[in-house]
Formats: C-alpha cells, structure tokens, sequence
C-alpha cells in the first residue's frame, strides 16, 4: 500500500510538473512546490533569537527556523512569486513559534497581530503574505485546541523606505512611527478578545526594528505584546559595526 501510495505521488508530482511546470523550492524536484522530503527537513521547534543589540524593550522574539535554504525559498516564493501553496507549511512553523512563545506564560486567548504591508506592495504582489499565513497559523493552532486568532490591527503610515541595505539604525529611524492601531482595530478587539496576550507576527526578523515598531504601535493605545513570533531569522556575521544572533539549537 505504501508503495502504492508513492507511485501515485511520483505520478501526480510529475504530472503537475508537466501541466504547470511545478517544482520543489527546496529541491527543485518537479512536481509540488514543498516535496516531502524537503518537507522532513523542516524544523519542529521554535527558538528565542535575540538580535545584537537588542531594541530597547523588546517583548521575547521567538522563530522557527534560521532564514536560509529551503524556509529562506519558500519565504520568497510565498511572497514574490505567489506560490500560494507554501501558505500552510509555513503557517505551521508560525504556528510552532507562536506555541513556544506563550507556552510559559499565563493561558488565556492569544491574538496574533501581523505586522502590516504598505498597501502599494500588496496591491503589486496581489496579496498580503503575511496576513495569509498569520490568520492560516491561528487556524492551525485552533484545529489543535489553542484559543487563538489572528486580527490585523496595525496599519502603515505613507513614507517608509525599503530597509534592504540600512543599518540596525538606519532600519530604526526609517520605521520610527511608521505603523498605528486605528480605533476601529481597537474597539474590535475590545469586543472579541478583551483580555487576550498579543504576539506580533512577522516572516522574518532581521535587527528586529520592525517587530518593535510594531509593539510600539500597539503599545501606545494600551495594549500589551508579550511575544514575537517569526517563520525565520537571520543569521548575520559578526564583525565591526555588524550584528549577530543567538539562534539556540538552530
């Protein structure tokens, strides 16, 4: 039966190649975008992943993966390339990372807060990657149990720069009041989940100035974030003026 079942998803890998021309990011073996041997490869355990220096204040940022190899292809195919499949293998390293980052801390509802897109970037990709797999990772994680879900309550202000290339401080200073929590966002979530931790939700952290923008935004209306929950992290090179990570286990 086993073998069966592998013919048959050698078969359908081959004919998706041949009818969309599909392939694995990871291996770029034809067929599905994530094949199931790049899909074992994937981690199971999330990690803390402090960057260096820390932004003053940040909640604990926690991440499933270091950003490389296969989660690093399937990030940018997801969001560049809108290869729509990737949304639930990457939805369950959120997932991972959400569940490690309020596993110690007092139970209660969890509301998952993406970090907003510039409305230009989402009208040009098409979609809002980070707000599908946020709300896909609160789905998961209610499927297991978890009293959780996702809520866009931030939103981005006109004017921020593209952060490739900028220096930890630089990132800072470009995103500095950069995002906002309207009261409309406020009130809904005052009716939904009065009492509920917030993590913020984000694809990959680098120097983490975005993430703390993001708890600044939230923070200055009252609320509390108790936690970053990232797909991956960077690891940087440590050197004059650079900065690097502890990444645990990774």
């Amino acid at each position: 039966m086993l073998l069966r079942s592998s013919v048959l998803r050698d078969v359908l890998d081959g004919s998706l190649d041949l009818l969309l021309g599909g392939a694995c990011v990871g291996c770029a073996r034809p067929g599905r975008a994530l094949c199931d041997v790049c899909a074992a490869t994937l981690p199971e355990a999330a990690a803390p992943t402090w960057p260096t220096p820390v932004p003053a204040g940040l909640a604990p940022p926690w991440a499933a993966a270091e950003y490389a190899g296969t989660v690093r292809a399937m990030v940018l195919a997801h969001k560049e390339h809108r290869v729509l499949a990737l949304r639930t293998p990457l939805a369950r390293l959120l997932a991972g990372a959400v569940q490690a980052a309020v596993a110690d801390l007092p139970g209660g509802p969890v509301v998952l807060v993406p970090v907003p897109s510039r409305p230009g970037i989402v009208r040009s990709r098409g979609h809002d990657p980070t707000w599908s797999v946020t709300s896909r990772a609160a789905r998961l994680a209610r499927g297991g149990g978890a009293d959780v879900v996702a809520m866009p309550l931030l939103r981005s202000r006109p004017g921020v720069l593209d952060q490739a290339g900028l220096t930890a401080d630089a990132r800072a200073a470009n995103l500095a009041g950069s995002m906002h929590c309207p009261a409309a966002s406020l009130r809904r979530l005052g009716t939904r989940r009065p009492r509920a931790r917030l993590v913020v939700c984000d694809d990959v952290l680098t120097t983490g100035s975005t993430a703390r923008e993001a708890q600044r935004a939230l923070e200055s209306v009252g609320l509390t974030v108790v936690a970053h929950a990232m797909i991956a992290a960077t690891r940087r090179r440590t050197g004059p003026g650079t900065a690097s990570w502890d990444l645990g286990p990774f």
